[in-house]
């Protein structure tokens, strides 16, 4: 044997010897067997141990007796209000945009998707207040009540502007009242003050969360102002739920959350609601008209910019006015071109976006004060506040009057376009010819104005003009844009619907 293979002989022994040491070793000290020998004895047994449990609480009752009965009070109040919370199932139709491998294009497609919220009933007849969020674009929508049925849901109208929408259910139960809430006096509600957040988190079902009104008058967007913000718990499925006072009122409705996670939203001590006097107020209207109803004084602002500064001579805050609509309350308060509105009953003017939600979401028939700066001089003007109405129209056509063909609506329409030089501004048509008599000149269009827009869409030719003003008409009132002069209008030309059959 030469050295090489005595020392390779020599390792492995010392690695069995190795490893024989070490498996022994381990198996004596947990108990297993060693190669089929007998395990070590069982020397430890369990022991019964004995614990003396607390039987009095940490404090005399008789020393917390406002705690005990606020604690019971809180119990019956979430008893009395959670048979009028709901939850709101939907089916959304959403376009996605799909990617054909074989021929390399993206086309659209419809998807149908759930979506779930909360309600809260405030009429015995049914109607539900929640969120327009929550069921834009739906297909379907049902609603669970607090004893677990699950009745359809019709929607009745919402208003986009608010955020709300105003749903009716009804029962298959002849006569069946429902259980309904109060509105409170949302002016009355301070900071500080209790409040109540009830709703349908992640669909977990009804869930109860208290906190206090941490903020007035807060805002999420130049459009949206006037919010409560809270801190109780609101996540998503609370959008649409209400938020309740001590007694169980509806001092507002919840409609979001603050969160820096976008794609993963979730409590982090400030929510936003609705307060109730705007939510009643609309739903009223839409009970009443069958539509929101907005406040509305004519006219077109721009926001101010450092050229308008100097133009007219002004350092503060404000917009100006950029047109006036003839007729309107704007015009019946003095109002003009190039006034720049500077407050608006008694509060201040940011932004155009910020001014225009005031006055829309001010009460119709209601006097406001709008303070202007007038060449260097401060001026208060009285408007009545109207009502905005897309539809306004100047005349309706009588039934013997319509129209079928494309030709027939263009002729009582009577305007006649051509494109503008390319060297003007991009879209747009100048009105060439206005028939006399005809709807066109009833609305005041005249030749050689500016068509810009038509139903808030650019114009990009005449072409495109004729083809969407004769489409549109057939269906409803159309809104075109006027630019004369130093200033733009919108008019409406009511509708033309088409007949079955041929007219004279």
């Amino acid at each position: 044997m030469n050295d090489t293979f005595k020392r390779v002989v020599l390792l492995c022994l010392v690695f069995v010897a190795a490893f024989f040491s070490v498996h022994v070793f381990r198996a004596w000290r947990g108990g297993y067997p060693i190669f089929g020998l007998k395990p070590k004895a069982e020397t430890s047994q369990f022991s019964p141990e004995h614990a003396t449990l607390q039987t009095e609480p940490a404090i005399d009752p008789s020393k917390v007796t406002g705690l005990i009965r606020q604690n019971d009070e809180m119990i019956d109040l979430v008893d009395r209000v959670t048979p009028a919370v709901v939850s709101i199932d939907t089916q959304i139709l959403k376009k996605e945009r799909v990617l054909d491998p074989f021929r390399g294009q993206i086309f659209e497609r419809d998807r149908v998707t759930p979506g779930l919220g909360s309600g809260v009933i405030v009429s015995e007849e049914g109607h539900i207040i929640t969120n327009h969020h929550v069921i834009e674009g739906h297909q379907k929508i049902r609603v669970t009540l607090h004893d677990g049925r699950s009745l359809p849901a019709v929607l009745v109208n919402s208003d986009k502007l608010l955020d709300i929408a105003v749903l009716r259910i009804k029962s298959s139960q002849e006569g069946e009242r429902f259980s309904a809430l109060k509105f409170a006096d949302s002016d009355q509600v301070r900071v500080g003050q209790l409040a109540i957040a009830v709703g349908n988190p992640y669909g977990l079902g009804e869930s109860v969360t208290v906190g206090h009104i941490s903020g007035r008058d807060r805002s999420l967007s130049d459009g949206q102002r006037d919010l409560f913000q809270t801190d109780a718990a609101i996540n998503p499925g609370n959008s649409g739920g209400p938020l309740l006072n001590h007694l169980g009122e509806i001092i507002a409705i919840n409609a979001s959350i603050y969160s820096e996670d976008r794609e993963n939203p979730g409590f982090q001590g400030i929510g936003f609601s609705i307060p109730s006097n705007e939510v009643k107020r609309t739903m009223e209207y839409i009970l009443k008209k069958g539509r929101p109803v907005h406040g509305y004084l004519g006219l077109e602002a721009r926001d101010l910019n450092n050229y308008f500064r100097s133009v007219f001579n002004y350092r503060g805050q404000g917009v100006v006015v950029w047109g006036v609509t003839p007729g309107s309350p704007a015009d019946a308060a003095g109002l003009k071109p190039y006034d720049i509105i500077t407050a608006y009953r008694g509060e201040g003017v940011q932004s155009t976006k910020g001014f225009i939600g005031r006055v829309q979401r001010s009460e119709v028939g209601s006097e406001a004060i709008i303070s202007i700066w007038r060449g260097n001089n401060s001026l208060n003007l009285t408007s009545v506040v109207g009502e905005a109405n897309p539809y306004r129209v100047v005349e309706k056509i009588p039934e013997s009057g319509r129209l079928a063909s494309d030709d027939a609506i263009l002729h009582t329409i009577g305007i006649s376009v051509r494109n503008l030089p390319t060297t003007r501004v991009r879209g747009g048509v100048l009105v060439t010819q206005v028939k006399p008599d005809s709807l066109g000149a009833k609305v005041g269009i005249r030749p050689n104005d500016f068509l810009l827009e038509i139903n808030g869409a650019r114009i990009r030719s005449d072409k495109d003009f004729y083809l969407r003003l004769v489409a549109a008409s057939a269906v409803r009132p159309t809104e075109i844009r006027v630019y004369r002069g130093n200033a733009s209008q919108l008019v409406v030309i009511p509708a033309i619907p088409r007949t079955k059959g041929p007219t004279n």
